[in-house]
């Protein structure tokens, strides 16, 4: 369990990779060799999907950024600036976001380490990740926003400006829940009494939740994943799941683009395939809405797209969804042409979904 006397040690590791970064740099100079990185190669044909961990991960593949070339020494260049800007960052303990660190650059005197675009400084520093083996947030890095919540019978306690404070995740914040922070191992568990753990894709159906009271009738922390969810919000969960011994379940809406959210909870990302054992968790489950729901239930729907389409051929071939269950749904709704959204469920009576649905669902998979 994270605590927050973990936190300065942390820092000054993460601090300390950095420097150990550059100074390779520097040794490779001082030794007559030409300064290099390497890496894995961050390509979708170098992702290979680990069956033992079900996980993401890379593969053997490797390229170098060497100061052979202009491009390859400009990368390296970028790489020194901001190593030297985000060691100074964590000895001031400050912080900035992913987009200051781009605008940052404009201000360092060589204009070849500048970036020139934010996609640019946001590679970087999953490269810096991945070569010293330390999270973003370790650094001291934040996402522009998240905003991501969760609501529950879950005690914390957190550290802010003024001191340390606990809080109770239901009884201590009002109906917009408790906002995630940018680096949820910051935070300790205190207390709980929850049963499982429930992401939500949508807002809207995370309010409905709250406000039919389901988080206390079933004993469950709503995550609100607020669409394709955030790191911090994958690692929360993760942390939850592993920690307290808490099933997980994922409900979102009825398409191809909604399952990759399941798939990005459970099996981790390809872009962030270097963190899948730190952020995914395996273990989760789907609970909907399925196509059968819709043809159950006879929910209103929107036709498949021709994208839609492509992404349900695609997911028939990944890795993550190469089980019964779901070459039977994805089959079935390209039958049935059609995709609905959780919302949908409201076809049925506001309380339909608190009331019946997630209830027989969820006795059905044994978590409640």
């Amino acid at each position: 369990m994270s605590t927050e006397s973990d936190t300065p040690q942390k820092e000054e590791e993460a601090r300390q990779q950095l420097i150990d970064l550059a100074a390779e740099f520097y040794d490779q100079f001082a030794e007559g060799d030409v300064p290099r990185m390497t890496l894995p190669t961050r390509t979708k044909s170098n992702i290979e999907y680990d069956e033992d961990k079900d996980v993401w991960v890379y593969g053997d593949r490797t390229s170098t950024r060497s100061a052979k070339s202009v491009s390859g020494a400009e990368k390296l260049l970028k790489a020194t600036y901001t190593i030297d800007f985000l060691a100074q960052q964590l000895e001031e303990d400050r912080s900035s976001t992913l987009r200051e660190l781009y605008y940052l650059s404009e201000s360092w005197d060589l204009e070849e380490a500048q970036f020139n675009s934010q996609d640019e400084s946001n590679d970087l520093v999953e490269d810096l990740e991945i070569v010293s083996e330390v999270t973003r947030e370790d650094f001291h890095m934040r996402p522009e926003e998240s905003g991501a919540t969760l609501m529950g019978p879950l005690q914390i306690r957190e550290q802010t400006r003024r001191g340390e404070r606990e809080i109770h995740c239901q009884e201590d914040v009002g109906e917009g829940g408790y906002q995630i922070p940018n680096n949820p191992d910051t935070i300790e568990f205190l207390d709980h009494d929850a049963d499982f753990v429930l992401c939500v894709e949508t807002g809207g159906m995370r309010d409905r939740l709250v406000e039919n009271g389901f988080d206390e009738e079933y004993n469950v922390i709503v995550v609100h994943l607020k669409g394709q969810p955030a790191r911090a919000t994958r690692r929360i969960t993760k942390r939850l799941h592993d920690e307290l011994d808490l099933p997980v379940v994922v409900f979102t809406d009825g398409d191809p683009w909604s399952y990759r959210i399941y798939g990005s909870v459970a099996y981790g990302s390809i872009k962030s395939a270097h963190l899948s054992e730190y952020l995914a968790t395996p273990e989760a489950e789907f609970v909907g809405i399925r196509p059968a729901d819709i043809v159950e239930y006879d929910l209103p729907t929107d036709p498949l797209g021709d994208s839609d389409i492509n992404a349900l051929e695609s997911e028939l071939e990944d890795p993550r969804f190469q089980t019964e269950f779901w070459r039977e749904q994805i089959e079935l709704q390209l039958d049935i042409g059609k995709k609905a959204e959780q919302q949908a469920l409201a076809s049925r009576g506001l309380d339909f979904v608190t009331d019946t649905y997630l209830p027989e669902r969820l006795t059905e998979m044994d978590v409640i």
